[in-house]
């Protein structure tokens, strides 16, 4: 029996370790590699539904810069915090850094090609020029014309980008890249 005290302290201890790793573990991957999202407005609809539930990874862009056409998410610039914008955004990446983006006629231009755009809601109802700074990016919702995004307050500071909408886990009936 006096070695019963012993087993229960050394039970308990291993137990508190194995508990304290897995929180590690568990607060490295959310804060490094990916995190649990869902979407709470619909300026990114048809593509992306309100209440959608996805995946982002935060890896990837630590290996490789974002790319045009991906769904990415990103920490509010300056300009929004100061609106009070304080939660993480949602929108598609269509301007990198040095590219000329016009909206004109229905149509989004990149260095004065069009975009084939067979994501968007409807054609944009506005116009709008610019070119991107560097280290900076131009993102739009797929929702056009309903949508607060860089044609209204500017540009996405490479720093503010946490990472890419890489895969919709909810609803179940639509499973899969959220991109396309």
């Amino acid at each position: 029996m006096s070695n019963s005290p012993n087993k229960i302290k050394e039970f308990g201890i291993e137990s508190a370790k194995s508990i304290g790793f897995a929180l590690l573990l568990f607060l490295g991957l959310h804060t490094y590699v990916a995190e649990a999202r869902y979407v709470k407005s619909g300026s990114m609809l048809p593509t992306l539904e309100i209440q959608d539930r996805l995946m982002v990874d935060k890896l990837s862009y630590h290996f490789r810069n974002p790319e045009r056409g991906e769904i990415i998410f990103f920490n509010p610039p300056e300009v929004l915090e100061k609106q009070n914008f304080h939660e993480m955004l949602v929108k598609r990446l269509i301007g990198l850094p040095g590219d000329k983006v016009e909206v004109k006629d229905g149509l989004v231009y990149v260095n004065d090609r069009p975009l084939v755009e067979k994501y968007i809601a409807e054609i944009p109802r506005y116009e709008f020029s610019a070119v991107v700074p560097p280290n900076s990016y131009l993102v739009l919702g797929d929702n056009r014309n309903d949508s607060y995004d860089s044609h209204a307050w500017g540009f996405v500071p490479r720093d503010r980008i946490v990472g890419r909408a890489a895969f919709r886990y909810y609803p179940f009936n639509r499973l899969g890249d959220p991109s396309h």
